[in-house]
């Protein structure tokens, strides 16, 4: 592929999650802080996202299914997992967190629950989407062109 038709497929792609709401306008501010100085930036901050996304994740996981569930230590890790989603523009996300915190509110162990295995969906298809970004991004820098940089 020309680098003209691979930028113009990272446009439908980016044009794509936007309209699933799986990124929002913060992923571009995220790019746009990426320039000749830091030019794997957005792949650096990603990948710290992801180790640490699954980590919180799997702490959530643990937290849930002791005897006595201390909520707001639940709650902490979720509220943790928010900004990290929302710093990325990871909008689903973002939103199950919002869910996730609301029940750890209530002491509701089963929609914690509940909401754990829909964060681990939307944790995988954040993820999975994402690297497919990044991918497209490496195949225009390889052929020598340059990122365009979309409003979400």
């Amino acid at each position: 592929m020309e680098v003209g038709e691979l930028q113009q497929s990272l446009m439908d792609y980016m044009n794509s999650l936007r309209s699933q709401e799986i990124l929002d306008s913060q992923f571009g501010q995220l790019q746009r802080l990426q320039d000749e100085s830091s030019p794997n930036f957005v792949a650096e901050v990603l990948t710290l996202f992801f180790t640490d996304s699954k980590d919180l994740i799997k702490e959530l996981s643990e937290a849930l299914n002791q005897q006595n569930v201390d909520f707001k230590e639940v709650d902490s890790c979720v509220h943790q997992l928010k900004g990290s989603s929302a710093s990325i523009g990871a909008q689903r996300l973002k939103k199950t967190c919002i869910d996730f915190s609301r029940f750890c509110n209530e002491k509701n162990r089963q929609a914690c629950l509940k909401c754990l295995e829909q964060m681990r969906e939307e944790f995988n298809l954040v993820r999975s989407k994402l690297n497919g970004l990044l991918q497209i991004e490496k195949q225009i820098v390889a052929a020598g062109g340059s990122i365009p940089i979309m409003d979400l």
